[in-house]
């Protein structure tokens, strides 16, 4: 007798799932426009080396050893000196007032003064 049950109950779950005309489906036919064709789908034209976030970050601060900025380090804000950057790896070194050690940052947290 308990094998029956639990076999209708999983036959009503399975049915359930399969049931074309569920709410959490969206497949409510009644209530769509008639289908059209779909959009010709367009290619994606190839990212060059100008329009990647790396190059786009670096490009607008024309950042070089020695110059004056802002960095966002840790939570706060602080004067720093670029010691080196590296485009390609979207970093720079540089060695923030009142601390010993350089840090190397990311360029999104470097902002020129």
């Amino acid at each position: 007798m308990t094998i029956k049950i639990f076999a209708m109950a999983l036959l009503a779950l399975a049915l359930t799932a399969c049931d074309s005309n569920t709410e959490n489906g969206n497949n409510n036919n009644a209530n769509k426009p008639a289908a059209t064709s779909p959009a010709p789908a367009t290619p994606m034209p190839a990212a060059s080396p100008a329009t990647t976030p790396a190059a786009s970050s670096a490009s607008p601060a024309h950042l070089k050893a020695g110059d004056k900025v802002k960095v966002s380090f840790n939570g706060s804000s602080s004067d720093a000196t670029v010691v080196s950057v590296d485009d390609k790896a979207g970093k720079a070194t540089v060695k923030i007032q009142g601390q010993k050690e350089d840090k190397t940052v990311a360029l999104s947290a470097v902002s020129k003064q």
